[in-house]
Order: C-alpha cells, then sequence, then structure tokens
C-alpha cells in the first residue's frame, strides 16, 4: 500500500527537531563557512593571501574563536571537510570550540555541481554514492546537521523540467540519508540571481521550484519537522534594470513560501545570493516584517555577507585577528536583529562598506 511506509523512531525524530530547532532560535542564524578549497582561494587572493592549508587554517580559526557572544546571534557554524580535522594553535579541534559556547557544528556534504547532461546548460549536484557512510562519521565526530547546495537558473528555457525533477530528486535523497544518521538535512535549492529577468518571474520561479522540491521530499518520507530550508530570496535578476525595493522583496518572497512551503518545516535560512553585507541584512529585516502568515523562522545562512568585512580586516595578519572578529561580531548581531525585524538600515557599518558580493554563474 501507498501508505505502508514509516516514520524516523520517536527518539530520532525528538533529536532532528530539537536540533532543527536550536539552529533557528529567536535572532540566531548560520555563519556559512563551508568554502571548498578553491573558493577559500579566491576570497584569500582578494587580500593578497597565498591559499595554503595553514593560510585556511588560520583564517577559519579567526571566525571560531570569536568572542563567546558570537552565539548570541550565530547558532550554528557549517564547515568543509577540511576544516572539521582542523585544530587550533592550542590543539583544540575546530568543532570543540563550537561546542564550547554553544554554538553547533555542520557539514557540507555535496561534493559539487556537474553538467546535467541532455539539459538546457543546467547542472545537477554530485555526492550521493557514499553519503550514508560520510554523515556516519560526521556524526560521530560532532557534525549535527549538514548542508547539500543544488543550482538552478533562470533563462527562457530554464529551469527545465529534467533539471526541477533531478535536482529536487536529489535533495531528497540527500535528506533521508542525512535523517538516517541521525543529522538534520538542509535543503538547498538555490535559483543563481544570473539574469535580467523581473522580481515576479523569480517569484514563479521559486513557487515551482519549492514545488518539486517538497513533492520530493513527500516521496521519499522525509520528517519535514527535521529539516532546514535554504532558499534564495526572490529578486530582480542582477542585470534587471529595475530593481526591487526590500518591501518588494519581502513581499514577493513570503508570498512564494506561503504558497509552497509547509508549516511543518521549523526554519528557513535564507542564502545571500551575491547581495551585499548591507543589502541582505535589509532585505532580511524586510521579509520578518512583512505583515501575514509566517509560520517558520525566517533567518540567514550567510556566507560571504558574513565574511567580506571580516577578510578584509583581517588581510592575513596576525596583528588584525580581532579586528576582523570584531567586524564578524557587528554583522552576526545586524543579521539577528534582521531575523526579528528590529535592524535599522545604515546602522552597521563594515569594512566591506556596500560592496557587492555577486559572482557570476557562482559554483563552489
Amino acid at each position: 500500500m501507498t501508505t505502508s511506509w514509516n516514520y524516523p523512531d520517536q527518539a530520532t525524530q525528538d533529536e532532528l527537531k530539537k536540533i532543527a530547532s536550536a539552529i533557528v532560535a529567536p535572532g540566531k542564524g548560520i555563519l556559512a563557512a563551508d568554502e571548498s578549497v578553491a573558493t577559500m582561494g579566491k576570497r584569500l587572493a582578494d587580500i593578497g593571501v597565498e591559499n595554503t592549508e595553514e593560510n585556511r587554517r588560520k583564517y577559519r580559526q579567526l571566525l571560531l574563536t570569536t568572542d563567546k557572544s558570537l552565539a548570541d546571534n550565530i547558532s550554528g557554524v557549517i564547515f568543509f571537510h577540511e576544516t572539521v580535522y582542523q585544530k587550533a594553535d592550542d590543539g583544540t579541534p575546530f568543532p570543540e570550540l563550537l561546542n564550547k559556547k554553544g554554538i553547533i557544528p555542520g557539514i557540507k556534504v555535496d561534493t559539487g555541481v556537474v553538467p546535467l547532461f541532455g539539459s538546457n546548460n543546467e547542472c545537477t549536484t554530485q555526492g550521493l554514492d557514499d553519503l550514508a557512510k560520510r554523515c556516519a562519521q560526521y556524526k560521530k565526530d560532532g557534525c549535527h546537521f549538514a548542508k547539500w547546495r543544488c543550482v538552478l537558473k533562470i533563462s527562457p528555457n530554464t529551469p527545465s523540467i529534467q533539471s526541477l525533477i533531478e535536482n529536487a530528486n536529489v535533495l531528497a535523497r540527500y535528506a533521508s540519508i542525512c535523517q538516517a544518521n541521525r543529522i538534520v538535512p538542509i535543503v538547498e535549492p538555490e535559483i543563481l540571481p544570473d539574469g535580467d529577468h523581473d522580481i515576479l518571474t523569480c517569484q514563479k520561479t521559486t513557487e515551482t521550484v519549492l514545488s518539486y522540491v517538497y513533492k520530493a521530499l513527500a516521496d521519499h518520507n522525509v520528517f519535514l519537522e527535521g529539516t532546514l530550508l535554504k532558499p534564495n530570496m526572490v529578486t530582480a535578476g542582477q542585470a534587471c534594470p529595475n530593481k526591487a525595493t526590500p518591501e518588494q522583496v519581502a513581499e514577493a518572497t513570503v508570498t512564494a513560501f506561503q504558497r509552497r512551503v509547509p508549516a511543518a518545516v521549523p526554519g528557513v535560512t535564507f542564502l545571500s545570493g551575491g547581495q551585499s553585507e548591507e543589502e541582505a541584512t535589509v532585505n532580511l529585516n524586510a521579509i520578518n516584517k512583512f505583515p501575514g502568515k509566517k509560520p517558520w523562522t525566517l533567518t540567514f545562512s550567510y556566507g560571504r555577507a558574513l565574511q567580506a568585512s571580516v577578510l578584509r580586516a583581517w588581510q592575513g595578519k596576525d596583528e588584525n585577528v580581532q579586528a576582523g572578529q570584531q567586524e564578524l561580531l557587528k554583522r552576526a548581531k545586524a543579521n539577528g536583529e534582521a531575523s526579528m525585524g528590529k535592524y535599522v538600515a545604515g546602522s552597521v557599518e563594515g569594512k566591506a562598506g556596500d560592496a557587492g558580493l555577486f559572482i557570476k554563474n557562482h559554483a563552489y
């Protein structure tokens, strides 16, 4: 029979719900520090620092040794594989640094995007083959949530049905494997901001993508209360001549979610999608101030929009570590306020200013 499937056992349900709820606790969000070796190299190159394992370790150490007050606004940190097994100067494993602050370690488990043959120049995401084995090990090593990113594109002929089905099923299978290993899956169907499409086109595409994703999650019997969603905000394309206001972004985003995201999902942790630090914060604030039914926590899972000012303040110099950490604390607090609709635009200035962080056709 079609109804002869099983929910996770009660202990697993309780554990997954507890983790997910802690991640989206009021005023808190995620620091996405899961850049691959190549992507981290680009970040370091921007400040004239060589891409070595030691420099990557020193930068991640800067983030993770920030004052314990970071936990006031950061509930979880997403690691890259390398980072899980690195240690601070005093020998403390990085996951333990977070545990001491009450911050939950997480892990990026996809292994990158690859071309989807026969599609309209679209892609899918790889890494399912050994995922169960890797999740079991990551859980033992202290990671309690995971992230998997799929990428979709807006154009006259995309996303195609092929891309919609493939990426939704990949996300659902990933989520199922994570939950089997007592890891909360963050489901990330990112619609890239590339293009000149208007905000209504992005809203319709977001609604379509989410409908496929949640159908696939239902087909795979994923326990929604033990998941989180990491989507794009609904915005006009980067090349669109008509830039949407924060209020328009809020209305389009919340409306799309009301139509497509089940109330059982405990939280939405937005990606910043190439927005500047300030823009990502202002738009998140507007989304939370928008009136109407919002049964999910609406917060952040930012990478570039939390780190751009940190990197510019640090410049790879030991004497600038504290300056970099102060930038992280400021931006985390700003986004914590925005997650509750309490941020005052322009009240926090960072070293990156209002610099755009858009990267065309962004991949890891």
